[in-house]
């Protein structure tokens, strides 16, 4: 069982302002690694006050961090042909996808899903869906709006999720859970809704 959890965290309202990035990887069913990568937003040193109650992360945190297109191409393989997870994944594949757009970057092709929606289908009835209210209930502990936990902390999530289907690997496992499936590809992106947003 084999995927990646995906988190940023964004300096401003503009999607296209990645202060943090954070990437977990699932091996043999377990977190295997976690990479974490401070980023100076092109917007620098403009941050959104309301941003900085939320994450934490100030303007001189990431002034001697790497820019974006730095960090791509490690970033770019590890997401290369993988499945992605994110929690509300329609904001962190917006914050991707207007970045590579703002750089002239090709899309690597890889494919994803919202552990929002899994959550409404593998445990249904709950009054929250965000990412502290599913942790709180599953016993997973979270440093909330730091990328790098908040991958893991979704990854695990996921496990959580799949551990009534321990012998599925991810792709069964979405399919027989009906949820649905996004992707970017060179051409362009996909919505788990079946939106197509060409390049």
């Amino acid at each position: 069982m084999e995927f990646l959890a995906l988190d940023f965290e964004t300096a401003t309202s503009q999607p296209d302002s990645p202060c943090e990035l954070g990437i977990a990887e699932v091996r043999n069913g377990a977190v295997h690694a976690v990479h974490n990568w401070l980023i100076k937003p092109p917007q620098w040193p403009l941050f959104s006050p309301h941003n900085i109650a939320v994450h934490g992360i100030t303007p001189q945190a990431v002034s001697k961090a790497p820019r974006w297109s730095e960090i791509w191409p490690e970033v770019s393989e590890l997401l290369r042909d993988r499945m992605v997870v994110a929690h509300n994944a329609a904001f962190d594949m917006t914050v991707l996808r207007s970045t590579l757009d703002a750089h002239a970057f090709p899309f690597t092709p890889f494919e994803y899903f919202c552990s929002v929606s899994m959550a409404r289908k593998i445990w249904p009835g709950h009054r929250s869906y965000g990412l502290a209210a599913m942790c709180g209930a599953h016993g997973i502990p979270l440093q909330h709006h730091r990328a790098g936990n908040d991958a893991a902390a979704t990854a695990e999530l996921v496990l959580r999720a799949m551990g009534r289907h321990p012998w599925f690997d991810i792709t069964q496992f979405l399919h027989s859970s009906r949820i649905r499936i996004g992707a970017f590809h060179p051409g362009g992106h996909r919505t788990p809704s079946g939106k197509v947003i060409h390049r």
